[in-house]
């Protein structure tokens, strides 16, 4: 080897700069979060398992068994909760019998109609995490927008369905964008904390809608606090019969999450946004508007929410009840962390929680595990997401080039 060859440096295999690359990404970061929470949740299973400590007498190893079988069937019984037995789809299949089929099929598309309200809520958090606000009130507008959707959607009549749906639609945003709207014009205007004033408004939202389902709102043929089932027309179409729900507001969604992305990524309002969101004081000595760059993400932000609630309205349960979003908002929050606050990572992270929630269901019935646990997965997950330093150091992973996993909330204790 001659001088000059020494001197240089020694290129790097392309393998292990891929390598490289894959440990230094906030995606494979996500992944093992997910994968060490499912883990996490098994162990949890197992230790609290009585059939684990009474083995323990006679082996060790046999209570280790126990308990490795004990969360397998857990997850088994989630799995099939939430995507399907496969051997019974197979079997529904092989018979042909319409009816058979759909009941095999249906938790799959159940956990689709379950995901859909977590997309618009999750979009909606995101959203104002991009511009550095934390948007707390979803609850609050998804309970607005739902409101304003029945309204439209029982009290209009005589409208076609194509019509009528996108009105209904409409209302819920409007809705909900007004409740997001009130706090940014706040934040904007009196630098009223985002965080109090959505936390306020939730509970005028849950004490309003109460008093509207026990008053004008009241379905007048019953004795509970529940609207009357909204006009057909109104309805959004469902792909199957009975007992399948699901319906084209996923759709929906995933238009709403195409649009989000355009907005936040391709256009100029968009780059504005983001720019208040990373750095307002360069923001505005480059001539951008503070004022008008928050009160549009939390009208937008509040909208997004809104659809959630008309979601449930239109698709799901069509009319209005008390307490009927089942802590869609609050959920939207972690949501938004774990899908980075990007419209697709939103996306998938709400098919995720969309998917446990439906199958821990009959995990409860199969397995005999309280419903709680999918709470427990979904707080590690995020507990992993949010300080990503314990999975590097739990898997040996590089440290990014920069710190790409940090999430700035300029909202949140900011100036």
């Amino acid at each position: 080897m001659s001088d000059t060859e020494k001197g240089k440096p020694k290129k790097k295999d392309s393998g292990k700069i891929f390598l490289e690359e894959i440990s230094k990404s906030p995606l494979t970061v996500t992944i093992l979060a997910i994968v060490t929470g499912l883990l996490l949740g098994g162990l949890l299973v197992a230790v609290t398992s009585e059939d684990v400590y009474a083995a323990f007498s006679d082996s060790p190893w046999e209570a280790v068994k126990i308990g490795a079988n004990a969360a397998w069937t857990t997850y088994q019984a989630l799995f099939n909760g939430s995507v399907g037995n496969p051997s019974k789809i197979i079997d529904a299949f092989r018979g042909g019998d319409p009816e058979t089929i759909r009941r095999a099929v249906n938790p799959f598309f159940e956990s689709l109609v379950q995901s859909t309200p977590y997309i618009f809520a999750g979009l909606a958090v995101a959203l104002g995490f991009r511009v550095g606000l934390f948007n707390i009130g979803a609850e609050g507008q998804i309970f607005i927008g739902a409101t304003t959707t029945v309204i439209a959607a029982i009290f209009l009549k005589g409208l076609p369905a194509i019509i009528h749906v996108p009105i209904s639609l409409l209302a819920g945003f409007v809705g909900g964008g007004l409740w997001g709207f009130i706090p940014g014009w706040l934040k904007a205007t009196t630098g009223g904390h985002e965080v109090i004033n959505t936390i306020m408004m939730n509970y005028i939202a849950f004490r309003l809608s109460e008093f509207l389902l026990r008053g004008p709102l009241k379905d007048p043929d019953g004795f509970i606090p529940v609207s009357a089932d909204i006009q057909d027309s109104a309805k959004l179409f469902r792909f199957f019969d009975n007992p399948i729900r699901f319906h084209i507001g996923f759709f929906i969604a995933l238009l709403f999450a195409y649009l989000v992305y355009l907005l936040l990524f391709k256009t100029t309002w968009g780059f504005t946004l983001r720019t208040v969101g990373a750095n307002p004081r360069a923001a505005k000595y480059a001539g951008m508007s503070i004022v008008k760059s928050t009160v549009l993400a939390m009208l937008l932000s509040g909208g997004l929410a809104g659809l959630a609630g008309a979601n449930e309205v239109l698709g799901v349960n069509h009319n209005l009840a008390v307490a009927f979003s089942s802590g869609y908002g609050f959920d939207a929050i972690a949501l938004a962390l774990i899908g980075k606050s990007h419209p697709l990572g939103v996306v998938l992270a709400a098919i995720l929680f969309g998917f446990l929630r439906n199958g821990a269901i009959q995990m409860q019935l199969t397995a005999g595990i309280p419903i709680d646990i999918i709470s427990v997965l979904q707080a590690a997950i995020l507990a992993f997401i949010a300080a990503p330093a314990i999975i590097r150091t739990l898997y040996r992973l590089k440290e990014p080039d920069m710190d790409i996993d940090a999430v700035t909330l300029r909202g949140w204790g900011g100036n």
